[in-house]
């Protein structure tokens, strides 16, 4: 569709579409003010309070097939180990790369 954009413009026309824009901005922005605020309360703030919560956690013990590496103290699977240094100490694959 051609427009003419030298023809003189109709005011009315013009605050009409700026009212309906505000308006839908508003209506828009409390939409997107209720997802976020339903995100954050699923995260819990570093120094937050949790002597009431329940930290249950199982330990598995090491496996004979694991190691500790000696750099970044990560258990790995022996398959990820890259070499020993000189004296006996597991190193992987990613702290020898």
């Amino acid at each position: 569709m051609a427009q003419d954009y030298d023809s003189p413009r109709n005011k009315d026309e013009d605050e009409e579409s700026l009212q309906a824009l505000g308006k839908g901005a508003q209506n828009n922005s409390s939409d997107i003010d209720d997802d976020e605020n339903a995100i954050a309360e699923d995260y819990e703030l570093p120094g937050a309070d949790l002597s009431n919560e329940d930290a249950s956690v199982t330990v598995i013990p090491m496996q004979g097939d694991e190691f500790i590496c000696s750099e970044c103290f990560l258990v790995k699977h022996r398959s990820q180990l890259a070499h020993t240094t000189a004296d006996g100490q597991p190193v992987c694959r990613e702290c020898a790369a």
